[in-house]
């Protein structure tokens, strides 16, 4: 059953084609570029910029590039990976992830640049994905590259929801909560995104940096004092809010957005209906669960699921039932192991499925779990007894937030590099 789950993840991975969808939803016909069913004359425009940022940001130029055909233009590329075969005209960076580093200071740095010489008459497509927000980076007055490395691995590790830590990096940032957008002044802006937020919202897709940011400075202490993170904050940051030095993000209607607009591309509902169709083309009896929130904590996440797991298998015991799941959930590092919330989500289930027929698999679409190689893992009813049998504790290391450590050596870790998608997380629960 392992291999069946590692398939249909797979799978449902290869039917997820951003390259399609970009073909699809953007077109050039006579000089005419067409978002769904918006035009833009390129006769009337000066120069095209191509800003994108994040996991997929690679991929998402080379489609456009194709796209665009022979219009001149020229961008900047902030990814996680070097691309096989850079487009001409473009420079890349490759940023820090999870946390930013001088690298992502000198990839916004070179953004920042080039907006500041966008004309009227130009047209910049932005292209975002998630990762985006530790990619590129420039902070606020009063900020150190070390402030910020400090900030974000606070934030990271103590498990705030990714709505509040975006709030947070929004007000923090020079190039986020709108800002971006901004300093392109009033030339033509189109942002293409891919999302890996809850609600595909693209104020969060990245931290925003190119729509109206509707949080407040007042939203981003609150965000802070609720996670209990303020004493935890470098001493900057504490500072800049003590004098009232931290500034407001563009809001909705602000003029800088009136020649803006956003188009979301994927997001994780496409990714959890595809992987149901995937498993109904089995003959499974397939129930989509939504309810698991950003803010849960890992094992009201785990006891949910399992349990709407059991109640799937008692309405239909002649069944193979599954229960599919997106998005993500609360799981702070506690511990300097090797993982991340999939394979601790797999880890938690082994000693609650063992001697079962059930399996389990959960994996982010976009390759990276957490700190280690991998995206995810999968385990069965079997995998605790092979776990004891090369004396692996499955309790000791999720305590130690290591759980890639206990997958790898069973050859239960899943593995595919990056994707070229981010479209959140994804989890398949079977019984049979």
């Amino acid at each position: 059953m392992k291999a069946v789950l590692r398939r249909l993840f797979a799978r449902s991975l290869a039917r997820l084609d951003l390259n399609e969808v970009l073909r699809r939803r953007l077109r050039v016909t006579r000089s005419i570029l067409t978002v769904d069913d918006d035009a833009i004359d390129l006769r009337r425009i000066g120069r095209i910029v191509i800003v994108a940022i994040g996991k997929a940001a690679v991929p998402m130029t080379a489609s456009v590039a194709k796209i665009l055909g022979p219009q001149a233009f020229d961008g900047i590329v902030i990814g996680t990976e070097a691309p096989a075969t850079p487009v001409p005209g473009c420079v890349y960076y490759i940023g820090g992830h999870p946390l930013p580093n001088a690298r992502s200071f000198d990839a916004a740095s070179a953004v920042i640049d080039r907006l500041r010489r966008v004309e009227p008459s130009d047209l910049v497509i932005y292209l975002l994905s998630g990762g985006g927000s530790a990619l590129f980076e420039q902070p606020i007055d009063g900020l150190t590259l070390e402030d910020v490395e400090a900030l974000y691995e606070l934030l990271v590790t103590s498990g705030p929801a990714i709505a509040d830590i975006n709030v947070i990096r929004k007000h923090l940032s020079r190039v986020k909560g709108g800002r971006l957008a901004a300093m392109a002044g009033q030339a033509r802006q189109l942002t293409l995104y891919v999302s890996d937020v809850p609600g595909d919202d693209p104020s969060l897709i990245a931290s925003g940096p190119t729509v109206p940011d509707p949080s407040t400075v007042a939203d981003c202490r609150a965000a802070i004092d609720g996670a209990r993170l303020f004493d935890r904050m470098p001493r900057a940051v504490r500072r800049l809010f003590a004098e009232s030095q931290v500034p407001e993000t563009p809001k909705p209607g602000s003029p800088g957005f009136a020649m803006s607009q956003a188009y979301r591309l994927l997001g994780s509902a496409e990714a959890v209906e595809t992987m149901a169709s995937e498993a109904r083309l089995l003959d499974w009896n397939v129930t989509i669960d939504p309810a698991v929130r950003d803010d849960w904590p890992l094992e009201r996440t785990v006891e949910h699921l399992l349990a709407a797991l059991d109640r799937a298998r008692q309405t239909h015991p002649q069944h193979l039932v599954a229960i599919v799941n997106g998005g993500e959930f609360s799981c702070p590092v506690t511990n300097p192991g090797l993982g991340g919330r999939n394979q601790a989500f797999v880890l938690a289930c082994v000693s609650r499925i063992a001697g079962r027929s059930v399996g389990v698999l959960s994996a982010g679409t976009d390759g990276i779990d957490g700190s280690s190689q991998a995206a995810g893992a999968v385990a069965d009813g079997d995998t605790l007894a092979r776990a004891e049998r090369v004396g692996l504790d499955p309790a000791d290391h999720l305590r130690r937030a290591d759980a890639y450590r206990f997958f790898d050596p069973l050859g239960d870790a899943i593995t595919t590099g990056p994707t070229g998608h981010n479209v959140r997380d994804l989890r398949l629960l079977v019984a049979w």
